[in-house]
């Protein structure tokens, strides 16, 4: 099963040995973990050291190393620069993609999404019915804007009336920043294997969805949308039972997220593996000019009341 290694405590040093990532303080070994089994690298402590040979193994892998602030937040991520076998005509589709196909992926990526946030809000005692009928009213490329719409319906009835998001913000904000990190990770890495470029998002006629020109990972931000209301239902939980600090316990249970089984084309699939297939079938559209995504169903409501345990 795909891991996430945080490294939260300054002074470690990681390299590579017999395929292992090692990690050492003042030169004595502290753990060790398979290179295969890891999905990502986040880095939250000053003064974390690594080898040249451990981050080249790491992008042999695909698995991208996150350097965050204090916030919990992402400021950097080192990708590999190949992915996919076919990566240039993957990434010629991915260029020459007509807007109407990107229209109608960012329709049906939103409709997933508010579809997993009303699954969401079940869980908790809130009514779905509002969000499910919203997603009737997506339009292509959502014109209509519903996904901010679906938003400031669902975050009061998820979080409290009181609660803003805020990425600078601490307590549950800053959880909820460590969990969209492990989500990032894992979703840029499905990008770059399925041969795709993370900087292009679902939106080129407009600019990039979710941020400026600046976002290297907009892609990434993008088809992550689905799977953010499971990063939601485990934060409010850890934040009622445990409060709000990003501590290892947090941090453990937020990144065994990546490991939760969702309904896939009448299967179960971890959302490790979800992204991927995400990511490769969108890949898959591009070439073929034909739009057909694999997209996550919301699991059962017990499912998301246990997140966060």
């Amino acid at each position: 099963m795909d891991q996430i290694i945080d490294i939260a405590t300054d002074g470690r040093h990681l390299s590579r040995e017999r395929g292992f990532v090692k990690v050492s303080e003042q030169g004595q070994e502290i753990g060790r973990t398979p290179l295969d089994q890891i999905a990502g690298v986040i880095v939250h402590a000053h003064g974390t050291t690594w080898s040249t040979s451990l981050l080249t193994e790491l992008a042999d892998r695909g698995a991208p190393v996150v350097l965050c602030g204090s916030n919990h937040a992402p400021r950097s991520v080192l990708m590999p620069l190949e992915g996919h076998h076919a990566q240039g005509g993957r990434l010629r589709a991915q260029w020459q993609a007509k807007s109407p196909l990107m229209k109608q992926a960012w329709k049906q990526v939103v409709a997933a999404n508010v579809a997993m946030q009303a699954a969401a809000l079940d869980s908790v005692g809130q009514p779905p019915a509002p969000l499910r009928m919203m997603i009737r009213n997506i339009t292509s490329g959502d014109g209509t804007n519903v996904e901010a719409r679906a938003a400031r319906h669902y975050w009061p009835r998820m979080m409290g009336d009181a609660f803003r998001r805020d990425t600078d913000g601490p307590g549950v904000n800053a959880l909820l920043n460590y969990g969209y990190t492990v989500l990032r990770a894992a979703t840029a890495r499905a990008v770059v294997a399925a041969g795709l470029h993370p900087s292009i998002g679902l939106h080129p006629s407009i600019g990039l969805h979710h941020s400026n020109r600046g976002n290297a990972f907009a892609l990434a931000d993008d088809l992550m949308e689905p799977f953010r209301p499971l990063v939601d239902c485990a934060v409010r939980r850890l934040a009622a039972e445990n409060g709000t600090e990003v501590d290892s316990a947090a941090k453990q249970a937020l990144a065994r997220l990546i490991a939760v089984d969702l309904p896939i084309d009448d299967a179960m699939s971890p959302v490790s593996v979800a992204v991927t297939r995400l990511a490769t079938s969108l890949g898959q559209s591009f070439e073929s000019g034909e739009l057909s995504l694999v997209l996550p169903k919301p699991p059962d409501a017990l499912t998301l009341a246990g997140l966060g345990a």
